[in-house]
């Protein structure tokens, strides 16, 4: 039975294949179109879905939509109608994108499969927001019984979801209400920030350590009206996202003292304090939400999804301090990963199929759910573009890699099914020496074209995470934030300056130690990611140490990479030293010119 999920038109449009209860393929539209977090229809991600399933010329059982338009149309107008005759610029803006798009989705399904020759009458499916959510935070995971948290923007008409996973059965007991959201909120303070919604929050985040939780009180006095059960309840005389079109007004800014920042403006200690505080509320919310759950269900294990499930610091103080022996979190957790949650709803609940766990292997296998190139073609198309290319072999290729690692070279990773998610774990990386004090600076500046004080994240080796941090289970998806080691740090001078403290080397891994002593870790397993596995590990031998820095392969404002067309674009226009093509090793000084150049002010807004 293949069931097609789909998510499209909000932010981070997606499309997934789902063959009898396992996950045959997944991507996000970005990724074909480079248009990041592209929201149109899903038409080139569900060619290559069904392409890679082999049923271009077949029929599928089902189709499955993340949400219920018309439901979430009715919340539009319900809101429109009750803040009325504020919002009308926002109400002009939106009714147009309803009427010739989002009312018409299971036509729009229709004509994109019959353009990708899959003809005849489908069953289509459309779950709630939430439930999609949350079906692909617990379908996939490891655990057969689980507590289920799903935290967003807003769906329908929820914004928060509590649940409870039991074999192939999901169920929501507990959820808060539009215009009630934690997502909505954090996204009110990345756009006071200076920063832009829906692709900014990961800015905020890596701001907060350099700052200091000093508006903590006034938020929770004026902002929230938050319960013991972590329910809460936001004063909207603050925000404008009802009325309007930006997500805070003039009273917000009057509370705090300040305007909001100007995009691309310089970032002052004021942002650095609010990025601290705002964080610091949203672990706490989150605890509390976790308690409540745990309390309910009486689970030892905790499923989470939603754009706030990509908070990775929550997550990390979610596990050493919450209530749950372990959490999951699904990789793509947001818009994207409720297309693979739609389509699970299908096989689950509306065909009754059983469901499998074994308490310890999810069934994302490793997020590697998009295209691969093989060699042949690889190697064609870098013949008919003139590229000066040595093919490695399988002998050769993890310890050439690994010695140009150690010799200080910035290297693009271009291998194998590229990943479903926000997240590049090895397939599309930029990848680097986290020993070097200066790898940190050279990617930002050099390669990716972005903010300096933003962090870069380590792949190690999962046999030896508990060295370099203070974590002692896997994270495969790059979604947990751990303290590194204290054997391996080392006290820093006081900075006035507070973007200068990125210049102080903090452990004998300095370009993945954040300001705070800490890093995304990702783990790295030779079941899920073999080659990538022989990478770090060549790289151990060759050094000592089993970890290095992963970055997505991107500049600032583009999607990750997914052709070779795409990696050698970016590996031209960028200060990259190598770029690995499959088995293919180029050199940047072997290469004929280039003759386009990035405009970075174009992407200046983008990310």
């Amino acid at each position: 039975m293949d069931i097609l999920g789909i998510s499209a038109f909000y932010h981070d449009s997606a499309a997934t294949l789902v063959r009898d209860g396992e996950i045959i393929a997944a991507a996000q539209e970005e990724r074909f179109t480079r248009r990041k977090h592209d929201y149109c229809f899903p038409v080139n991600a569900i060619r290559y879905c069904l392409a890679e399933a082999g049923i271009e010329n077949g029929r599928l059982d089902a189709v499955a939509f993340y949400d219920k338009p018309i439901m979430k149309f009715a919340r539009i107008l319900e809101t429109y109608m009750g803040v009325a005759p504020l919002g009308l610029r926002s109400f002009i803006k939106a009714m147009p994108l309803w009427m010739k798009q989002k009312l018409w989705i299971p036509m729009k399904i229709e004509i994109a499969l019959e353009q990708c020759g899959v003809e005849g009458r489908i069953p289509m499916f459309f779950p709630e927001h939430h439930e999609s959510h949350a079906a692909s935070a617990f379908f996939p995971s490891p655990y057969p019984n689980a507590a289920i948290l799903t935290l967003d923007g807003v769906g329908e008409w929820a914004t928060t979801s509590l649940g409870h996973g039991q074999g192939n059965r999901i169920t929501i007991f507990s959820e808060l209400r539009f215009p009630h959201s934690l997502g909505l909120l954090y996204s009110a303070f990345t756009y006071f920030a200076g920063f832009k919604v829906n692709s900014g929050e990961y800015k905020l985040m890596g701001l907060a350590p350099y700052g200091e939780p000093k508006y903590v009180d006034r938020i929770r006095d004026h902002l929230i009206d938050l319960k013991p059960d972590g329910s809460f309840r936001l004063n909207i005389d603050y925000f404008g996202y009802l009325d309007g079109l930006r997500m805070t007004n003039e009273k917000f800014a009057w509370l705090f003292g300040f305007p909001a920042r100007k995009p691309e403006s310089e970032i002052t200690q004021r942002e650095m304090d609010l990025a601290c505080s705002i964080q610091q509320v949203i672990g706490d919310i989150v605890m509390r939400m976790a308690r409540h759950l745990h309390a309910c269900t009486g689970e030892k294990h905790l499923c989470m999804a939603g754009g706030v499930a990509l908070n990775s610091v929550v997550n990390g103080k979610l596990l050493r301090d919450g209530p749950f022996d372990d959490i999951w979190i699904q990789p793509a957790a947001g818009d994207a990963g409720a297309a693979l949650g739609a389509a699970m709803l299908v096989w689950h609940h509306v065909h009754g199929r059983p469901r499998t766990a074994d308490s310890k292997h999810d069934k994302m296998k490793g997020a590697y759910l998009g295209p691969s190139f093989p060699d042949d073609e690889i190697g064609a198309f870098l013949k008919n573009r003139g590229y000066h290319a040595v093919k490695l072999s399988k002998e050769e290729w993890a310890p050439q890699i690994a010695a140009l690692i150690a010799a200080g070279n910035v290297i693009g990773l271009f291998q194998d099914r590229m990943e479903f998610g926000p997240r590049a774990l090895g397939a599309r990386s930029i990848i680097g020496d986290a020993r070097s004090p200066v790898m940190q600076s050279i990617m930002n500046k050099k390669i990716k074209y972005r903010e300096s004080f933003r962090p870069f994240a380590p792949s190690c080796l999962e046999s030896r995470v508990n060295d370099f941090f203070e974590l002692d289970r896997p994270s495969p998806y790059m979604l947990l934030v751990a303290p590194v080691r204290g054997d391996r740090c080392q006290p820093v001078a006081s900075c006035v300056d507070p973007l200068g403290k990125m210049r102080h080397i903090r452990s004998d891994v300095p370009a993945v130690t954040h300001v705070d002593f800490s890093a995304r870790v990702q783990t790295v397993s030779p079941r899920t990611a073999p080659r990538y596995h022989a990478l770090i590990k060549a790289f151990e031998d060759l050094t000592g140490y089993g970890i290095i820095i992963n970055t997505s392969f991107n500049v600032r404002g583009e999607p990750i990479v997914c052709t070779p067309e795409d990696a050698c674009q970016c590996f031209m226009r960028t200060e990259m030293d190598y770029l690995v093509l499959g088995s293919f090793l180029l050199k940047k000084s072997d290469q004929p010119g280039w003759q386009a150049t990035l405009n970075r002010e174009e992407y200046a807004d983008s990310e």
